[in-house]
Order: C-alpha cells, then structure tokens, then sequence
C-alpha cells in the first residue's frame, strides 16, 4: 500500500514545481490532472508529455493515476458528461476519455478514473443509465487496446452514488478494463459505511481516493483527520485485501493553500499506513 497525492489541489501551480513539491514532502505517487491547467491532452506538446514522465522518473515519484474526472477544459468538473441530452455533447466527454487513455498508455500509467455517468439533470435514470452503457462500451474497447484500466468514480449526486448502484451497473459490463475507484468519502456521503464497502467492492477496485468528511455528510473535502472517517479502519480492511496499490488523498477544495494541507495530510496518514501494513512508509522530508 503506497501512498499519493492528487495534483488537482495545485491548479495555481504549475504540474512540474508539484511533482517536486509533493515528492520533498514525502509521497510516493502523483496523481495528474487531465485538464487545465495541468495535463489536457489537446494542449500537451510531444516534448511537455516527454518533460512531464522524466520529471516523475527522475524524482523517483510515480504517477499513480490519471483523473479523467474533471473537465474544465470544456466546461466545469462534471459537464459535458456521458449522459448529455446532446449526443454531440456526450461525444466530447467520450472523446476526451479516449485522449487519456492514450495518455496513460504512452506514459506507463495503468488506470485512470472518470466521473460516474453525470448529473442526471431531470433526465430519465434508465434512459442515463443505457447512454452512459454505451459509452463504456465504446471506452472498454479501446482501452483493452491499449491496455489500461477505466475507473468509474461513484460520486453523490451524479448518476451512480452509491455501492449497490455501482454493483448493479458493472452487471451490464464484461470487460475487465472496466473497474472501481474507490473514493472513501464519496461513499460516506452516500450514506454508506467505507469500511464495510472494502471487501465487497474489492473485485473491482483498483486505485482509491482517500479525504475526510464532516459528521453531516455533506460532500466537501476535508484534511484527514478533521472529520469523521475512521482512517484505521478501513486502511485496515484494504491491507486485508492485500491491496499494493496506491491511496492517493484528494484535496482539490484547498487551493488557494495546497501546501500546509498537503503536509497535514501526509503526517496524519503515513503513520497509519505504516501501522496497519507493518511497513516503512517513505519519509522524504515534510
């Protein structure tokens, strides 16, 4: 179990000065923003994707996932999405997935995590349901090509929340390209317990997101160990899983100051790691 940290907090800074930034503190992992300003693939030149894999490299940090998710580039974090009305608007949203795929592949990178659906905006949930089928269908074959991972993300208030939802969606999907990020806030704020999701859900979960929540639920990302998850817990329930990949903590809502929440984060959740996996977690300097 390896520890990362999401670049999607360091948007005031550039992605290169963030890889050095989060490699001094300690991480092991970065996980790249598909979108502006860091890493959207129309606006990448052959020498910045070059630049950006050797800075990783040569730092010794390795990126540990592409977040397909946000899409700013084009519209905001959730739209266009799958389940647009427009079907040229959902092809931008699919296009654009097919751009990171390619990415992850030309840089070794084995999975990337996209939003669940969308918002369904008063449309029917069968009919987003059927769409979003489609364009995963579409997603899966390319990306057995080119053999990465696609990670459906449940999030609150988007077409799939939930565990049971995300269970009941995978029953339409074959591919094993098709998977899990298991995001441990999202799913309290769902209303569900993490912890008692992991062995469940561990078949298809291959990457988690890891940031707390406050007792009322409410989908805002806080710095571990200033809500209400219980951290040990279900790290504990991953190591049981014998999980070796990465948690990467997202804490996109800190901005304006990503560097002492970023800090804070490590210091709270390394020691733990450390605990339940009874193994020396990378201490670079925080």
């Amino acid at each position: 179990m390896k520890l990362g940290f999401s670049a999607n907090a360091y948007k005031r800074f550039d992605l290169l000065t963030t890889i050095d930034t989060l490699q001094e503190i300690g991480f092991e992992g970065v996980e790249i923003l598909c979108d502006i300003p860091h890493a959207y693939p129309p606006d990448l030149t052959r020498a910045q994707r070059q630049e950006i894999k050797e800075r990783a490299e040569n730092k010794g940090i390795q990126i540990c996932n592409l977040n397909a998710f946000m899409l700013y580039a084009l519209g905001d974090c959730w739209r266009p999405s799958y389940i647009e009305r427009e079907a040229s608007e959902r092809r931008k949203r699919i296009n654009h997935t097919l751009s990171c795929i390619d990415l992850a592949a030309e840089w070794g990178v084995p999975h990337l995590s996209i939003e669940p659906g969308g918002p369904l905006d008063g449309a029917k949930e069968d009919w987003a349901l059927d769409v979003f089928e489609e364009a995963i269908h579409e997603i899966a074959e390319h990306a057995e090509k080119r053999d990465v991972i696609v990670m459906i993300e449940p999030e609150p208030e988007l077409l799939i929340e939930t565990s049971s939802q995300f269970l009941k969606f995978m029953e339409r999907i074959s591919s094993p390209q098709i998977a899990l990020n298991f995001d441990i806030g999202h799913f309290y704020c769902a209303g569900e317990d993490p912890v008692q999701l992991v062995s469940r859900l561990a078949p298809y979960t291959k990457h988690y997101h890891l940031e707390d929540i406050s007792s009322s639920r409410i989908h805002h990302h806080l710095v571990p160990g200033e809500g209400v998850i219980d951290f040990r817990g279900i790290l504990s329930e991953i190591a049981k899983t014998n999980y070796d990949g990465f948690i990467t903590i997202e804490l996109y809502p800190y901005e304006e100051d990503p560097i002492p929440a970023t800090i804070k984060a490590f210091s709270y959740i390394s020691p733990i790691i450390k605990e339940v996996t009874g193994a020396t977690t990378a201490t670079r300097g925080s």
